[in-house]
């Protein structure tokens, strides 16, 4: 099966133009998200570690992977894992990270380039590139499809070096990774000149604070693979602490107008059809 998915998965980067690759943060959402059409999943850290009530990179690798585990096994569909930077900064730990995504079903992952250390953020490039090389050569050994995406994470942690940025994803895929991923790209100029300057596919996120785009000028300015991170997550977690914000400020509970109604929401969860048309 997980065979099966994977190459599913990778056939979705073949594709002509660009798609989306939403992501849930438990089971609940996994399978909303598969009702309505969507064709593979990507799990979001931030979510998972909300849902977990604690801070993002603050849960273990043990929990991760169970979180991971419960979404590959939500949905038919193909899963892939925001692992954040692996189990841990060694390339020998990046290389089980894969082996391990790889056992409890994942069809794919992606392995960052952010240390987890504020005052130090970024490997440096040889380590970040090791880490990569060490990530393909596990991939390589596995018996069935998976899918390894290489983030460079310049842009969120206060270093907006364009030319560092692509030098690093050029070197991720020259060491093999099958996806190229900054996070916070900001303009679709920029974006095109990422994608323009890589062969391999390029996933962009959208749903982060500033400039959003269409599907199709993304995929018109190169991306592939459109994925919205914690988007979703801190939307509905947005929308609960607004209506918990005005029970304990008002007293009253004017958000129940804006609630889904019971029966269509349980209707996602007892086989109905809800894929767009």
């Amino acid at each position: 099966m997980t065979q099966n998915k994977g190459a599913l998965f990778r056939a979705l980067h073949e594709e002509p133009g660009a798609f989306i690759i939403p992501n849930p943060w438990d089971i609940g959402t996994a399978r909303i998200l598969a009702a309505l059409g969507f064709r593979a999943l990507a799990t979001t850290s931030a979510g998972m570690a909300f849902s977990l009530g604690v801070a993002e990179g603050k849960t273990s690798p043990e929990n991760t992977f169970k979180h991971c585990q419960a979404l590959v096994s939500a949905t038919p569909l193909p899963v892939t894992a925001d692992l954040e930077k692996g189990m841990g900064d060694s390339p020998e730990s990046a290389a089980e990270t894969i082996s391990v995504a790889a056992s409890i079903g994942l069809v794919g992952c992606s392995l960052e380039d952010h240390t987890g250390d504020r005052a130090n953020p970024i490997y440096d490039f040889s380590l970040a590139v090791e880490r990569i090389q060490a990530a393909v050569e596990a991939r390589s050994a596995l018996p069935h499809d998976f899918v390894l995406t290489a983030r460079c994470e310049n842009f969120l942690w206060g270093r907006p070096d364009l030319d560092d940025t692509i030098k690093r994803l050029q070197a991720f895929e020259k060491a093999g990774a099958d996806v190229l991923y900054a996070p916070g790209l900001y303009d679709l100029e920029t974006i095109r000149t990422v994608c323009s300057s890589l062969s391999k596919p390029v996933n962009v996120v959208m749903g982060m604070p500033g400039n959003t785009f269409s599907l199709t000028e993304l995929a018109d300015a190169g991306a592939k693979r459109i994925s919205v991170g914690s988007a979703l997550a801190r939307l509905a977690y947005g929308a609960f602490v607004k209506a918990s914000r005005e029970m304990i400020d008002t007293g009253t509970f004017g958000f129940s107008d804006q609630a889904m109604g019971f029966a269509e929401l349980e209707e996602f969860f007892t086989g109905q059809t809800h894929k767009a048309q």
